[in-house]
């Protein structure tokens, strides 16, 4: 696979996505204030968002890092990105699932066993 450099780090503890359309007019400032009044989550904790236009074509990221916010964004020349369905809730990513959604890929199927955990054998 090619090396990208601008992308979302792997490491980046909190990564949600925001399952709604939003207007693209918005910059970081309306995004924050979508955070903080929609969800009723601080944009300042260095979570990353991710958003999608209604045509889903373009996405925006948005992460305080320290002193400001960053504002990542990425519009498809052709296709569409394969976004999960609108909820209300936010659906939490890793690194890696955030980065294989901007590579195209369905999040949704690429989903692996569920763990399991028990307390005897017998």
């Amino acid at each position: 696979m090619r090396s990208r450099y601008l992308r979302p780090a792997q490491d980046i503890p909190e990564i949600y996505l925001y399952r709604a359309p939003i207007d693209f007019r918005k910059q970081a400032n309306s995004l924050a204030l979508l955070i903080e009044q929609e969800l009723g989550r601080s944009p300042f904790t260095g979570a990353l968002y991710a958003f999608t236009n209604r045509q889903r074509n373009k996405i925006k990221c948005l992460m305080w890092e320290d002193n400001g916010f960053v504002l990542y964004y990425k519009a498809l020349a052709e296709e569409k990105f394969k976004w999960p369905r609108a909820s209300e809730e936010l659906m939490p990513l890793t690194g890696e699932q955030i980065n294989w959604l901007l590579d195209g890929y369905d999040i949704t199927l690429l989903k692996g066993h569920k763990t399991l955990q028990y307390d005897a054998v017998g």
